[in-house]
This record gives structure tokens, sequence and C-alpha cells, in this order.
């Protein structure tokens, strides 16, 4: 999606919504070939911050009620490439002690387990993760505010359900680099079948390794991208789970909104 397409798809998201109602959320984006997606049109109104066209990482305050990092092509420790990594890792961790709901996808994910003191794995042994994977939940999963809803989506009602490992959700997937250590603090809460990592929590913020926000155009994009990727299979399987990759992504924004909405909810009645 290049960027003037994004900027309709905001646009077309903001002219939809009564922004006195809707809380601002503001989303990072690394990368112009990594966009917001599927999730243009459900986080209400966005303020996007280009920090790849040199737009400034912006201060807690000025985040608004809820923050968004996506993900990128450099690694998470990659301050050469991206010099605005640094900032980006101090905000999440800020953002995580402070209370303000994030939510850090694929780098974003791996940027906030940095920020907490955790590590990431450049170009990890099991290789690179691709195409459509089942996300297996682990008890706490079930409450958790964004991705309770996701599990129970699946099926899962119970411990018993996804520590079994049934009901997994199926979620999109295009990483070579993964979470090797988790911060301390931090609550596990979910692994697919080639990597542990795919969700974790660390304070208000929320680390998800898999992409909730790629329809089947974007995927099959980043595949192409990559030799050791069988963009065929990519395609097919995408285009085959269309309907409920969509609307994982759906539960997953709306609960998110839930509880950016509940954040600016107590600062409206503590101001008051």
């Amino acid at each position: 999606m290049d960027r003037s397409a994004d900027d309709s798809l905001l646009s077309a998201s903001v002219q939809n919504q009564d922004l006195g109602a809707q809380p601002r959320v503001t989303v990072l984006q690394h990368s112009s070939d990594v966009p917001l997606d599927r999730l243009a049109r459900r986080l209400g109104d966005v303020r996007l911050v280009r920090l790849f066209d040199g737009d400034p990482v912006p201060t807690l305050t000025q985040c608004g009620d809820g923050l968004v990092v996506l993900g990128g092509q450099m690694s998470a420790y990659a301050d050469d490439v991206a010099p605005w990594l640094p900032q980006v890792r101090s905000l999440l961790l800020e953002a995580a002690t402070s209370g303000l709901p994030t939510l850090g996808i694929c780098l974003g994910a791996q940027l906030l387990a940095v920020a907490g003191g955790g590590r990431v794995e450049v170009a990890a042994p099991p290789g690179r993760e691709a195409g459509v994977v089942r996300v297996h939940w682990r008890e706490s999963a079930l409450t958790d505010p964004v991705l309770g809803p996701v599990a129970r989506a699946a099926g899962a009602t119970r411990g018993a359900d996804v520590e079994a490992g049934r009901c997994p959700t199926l979620a999109v997937s295009m990483h070579a680099d993964a979470v090797v250590e988790l911060p301390r603090g931090a609550e596990w809460l979910g692994w697919s079948d080639m990597y542990p990592y795919q969700a974790f929590r660390l304070g208000s913020a929320l680390g998800v390794q898999f992409h909730p926000e790629a329809g089947p155009s974007l995927a099959v994009r980043w595949a192409l991208d990559h030799t050791d990727v069988a963009t065929t299979e990519v395609a097919e399987a995408v285009r085959a789970h269309s309907d409920e990759l969509d609307a994982t992504c759906s539960v997953l924004a709306d609960a998110f909104l839930t509880q950016v909405r509940a954040h600016a909810g107590a600062g409206m009645a503590l101001a008051g």
C-alpha cells in the first residue's frame, strides 16, 4: 500500500467515525511496505507517524489514548539503519509502565521485548516463519483484555482448551528474527508450532509476533520479497483463510479499542 492509498484509508476511517466520541490512537510505521492494511479502518481516529519518512518519534503525552507500533524490514537492534529505534524502545517501555494501551506487531513486539530487557535473535535458527500459522494460546491469554476475545472466538472457553493445544487461531506470519527471551515480569500468552513467543504482555503493552493486520495482497507482496518463501503456498493459504483472518483482525481491533476507550474514559474522569 503506497502513501496515498494509506492516507485514503485513514481518511475514510475518520470520516466514518464520530470524532467527538473517538479516542486517538498513535501508530508508528517503520517501513513504507508495512502499513496498517486491515487495521486502517478499525482503529478510529488515527495519528499516523511515518518514521521512515522523517516524522519524529512522539513523546508519551503526544500519543493520545493508545499506541500501535507496526512491523518493519529492519531488526530490533538496527539503530544504524533506523536511527529512531532507540527512541521507540524507550517510548514502548514508558508506555508499558504508564498504563497506556499499546500494541506491538512483529518488529513492534520485538522492540517491546528488547526495551523491557528481553532478547531477540536475528535470523533465528528455525528459519523464516511465513504464511498462515496456527497460534496456540496459553491459559493466561483467556483473561487478557485484547487476546481473550480472540482466543474465545477460536472456541476456547477454559484453560484445558488452550493448554491441550486445542482452539488455535490462524494468523499471518512473516519474520526471520524472533523473541527468544521475554522481559522479566512479562506474561507469556501464545506460541506457534515454530516459535514459542507469538504473544506476550508487558504491563499495558501487548506484543504479537504475528500480523493481524495483513490482508492477502500484502502477505503475498511480502512473500515475493524473500527467496526463502514459497510464494504460491502463501498466496493459496491467505486467500483460502481470508475471511477467518479478517474476522480475527476485527476481534483483536475491537478488543484493543475497548481497552483504549476505557483508558481514555478513566483519564477524563480524573481530569474532571
